[in-house]
C-alpha cells in the first residue's frame, strides 16, 4: 500500500500543499510546532476520517477558514483509489473515487496507517479508558465487523442506563440480556485480537531493543473465563447479576465490555510500576510492529506507517535496530524528527527528505546509502 501523493488545503496550520511521497521512508524534519505532526495527522485521516488526536472539528480546520480539505491517491496491489475529504466544523463529508460515502466503514481497508506517536506511550501509564481505546481502533483496523458490534453493545448499554435512572425498570431483564449477547461478541472478538498480537509481540519487542526480556500483553475481562461466544454470554449474565445492587445505586451498568482493561507486562511483571521509560516506549511500538504484521497478513500488504518524533521517543540503540528492521519491510514509513539526521538517512537505503517550516513543506531530494 503506497500514498502516491497529497494535497491538503487549510488544515491546521497548511494553507496549500501539495506532496509526492517517497516509496520507501520520509524523512519530515523541523523545529517543533511547524507542521510535522500535522502531515501524520493529515495521512491518517484520510484513510479513517478521524484524528489520533483531537476530536473537535474545528480545531482540524485552519484558523480563520471555514472549511479543510485533504485528498490523496492511494496505489494499493493492482488497484488505485481517490478519497477526497472536506472538513466543516459542521461536519465532515468523505468521497471515494468521485462518489460520496454514507458510513465510514465504507472507507475501511482503502488507506490502512498505523501510527506511533509520543502520546501513545500515555497508555502504559494512563487509567484503562485510554487501553481501551486502544484496542478498539486497533480491532476495528482488521475487523470491519468490529465496528458494528462495538456501536451495536454501546447502542443497547445507553438503554439500559437510561432504565436504571428511572424509577419503574420494567424491561430491565430484556436489556440485560441482550448487553450479554452484545458484550460477548465484542469480547470474543477483542480476545481473537490480543491472542495474535501477542503472539507478535515478542519478537518485535526483541528487535527493538536487542534485549531478552519476555513482553505481554493481556486481556482478562472480569467474571469471564469462557472462549466461545455462548459461554462469554452465559457468563457476563452472572456478572451483571452480581453487579446488580451497584447498578441501580449508581444507576449505570457498572461492568462489562466497556470497563475492561488490557495489561502489559514485561518477564511477567506490570509494565506500568516496574518498567523503566525506555522500556515502555519499546513496548508501545512493538506493540505497532505487530499491528503492522496483523494488517499485512489481512491484507496481503503492509500498511502505511507512521511514526511521530522517534529520536526524543526512543535512544540511539533503540533507533537504530528499529530503523534497520523497517529497512528489511515493503512498507511506505513517514517520519517526523527535529533536525536531518545523517545517521538516521544513512540507517535507511532510500530516503525522500523533506524541511517544514512555518506550514510549508520543501522537498530536499532523495538520499540513498546504497
Amino acid at each position: 500500500m503506497r500514498l502516491k501523493n497529497i494535497n491538503i488545503v487549510n488544515f491546521r496550520n497548511f494553507e496549500s500543499i501539495n506532496i509526492e511521497p517517497g516509496r520507501c521512508f520520509n524523512i519530515l524534519y523541523g523545529l517543533n510546532g511547524q507542521g510535522k505532526t500535522n502531515l501524520l495527522e493529515a495521512i491518517y485521516i484520510l484513510g479513517s476520517s478521524r484524528s489520533f488526536r483531537s476530536t473537535r472539528l474545528p480545531d482540524l480546520i485552519k484558523h480563520g477558514e471555514a472549511v479543510g480539505q485533504i485528498q490523496g491517491n492511494i496505489e494499493s496491489g493492482n488497484s488505485s483509489s481517490h478519497i477526497r475529504l472536506i472538513l466543516e466544523s459542521s461536519g465532515r463529508r468523505v468521497d471515494l473515487n468521485g462518489k460520496a460515502i454514507q458510513k465510514v466503514s465504507d472507507l475501511h481497508g482503502k488507506l490502512n496507517t498505523v501510527v506511533f506517536s509520543p502520546d501513545d506511550t500515555g497508555m502504559v501509564k494512563l487509567g484503562p479508558e485510554t487501553r481501551r481505546r486502544y484496542l478498539d481502533r486497533a480491532v476495528y483496523t482488521g475487523d470491519i465487523g468490529y465496528l458494528y458490534c462495538w456501536h451495536e453493545y454501546n447502542r443497547i448499554l445507553k438503554q439500559r442506563n437510561t432504565l436504571l435512572k428511572q424509577i419503574d425498570k420494567a424491561g430491565l431483564e430484556i436489556w440485560t440480556e441482550k448487553l450479554a449477547i452484545a458484550g460477548a461478541e465484542v469480547i470474543t472478538r477483542r480476545q481473537r485480537y490480543v491472542c495474535l498480537l501477542n503472539s507478535l509481540l515478542q519478537k518485535h519487542y526483541a528487535t527493538i531493543s536487542g534485549g531478552t526480556e519476555i513482553a505481554s500483553i493481556i486481556y482478562k475481562p472480569e467474571g469471564v473465563q469462557g472462549a466461545d461466544t455462548e459461554t462469554i454470554c452465559n457468563e457476563l449474565m452472572v456478572l451483571f447479576l452480581k453487579h446488580a445492587k451497584n447498578d441501580e445505586k449508581f444507576a449505570t451498568t457498572t461492568a462489562g465490555p466497556h470497563r475492561d482493561d488490557l495489561k502489559f507486562h514485561l518477564n511477567s511483571q506490570p509494565l506500568k510500576s516496574l518498567g523503566s521509560q525506555g522500556q515502555q516506549k519499546t513496548f508501545v511500538l512493538a506493540l505497532k510492529m505487530a499491528e503492522i504484521d496483523n494488517l499485512e497478513s489481512i491484507y496481503n500488504e503492509p500498511p502505511i506507517l507512521l511514526l511521530d518524533d522517534i529520536s526524543s521517543e526512543l535512544d540511539m540503540d533503540r533507533k537504530s535496530n528499529l530503523l534497520v528492521f523497517l529497512d528489511k519491510r515493503d512498507l511506505q514509513t513517514f517520519i517526523t524528527t527535529t533536525e536531518s539526521s545523517s545517521a538516521l538517512i544513512r540507517a535507511t537505503s532510500q530516503c525522500a527528505v523533506f524541511h517544514v517550516k512555518h506550514g510549508n513543506l520543501t522537498y530536499k531530494g532523495n538520499e540513498s546509502n546504497e
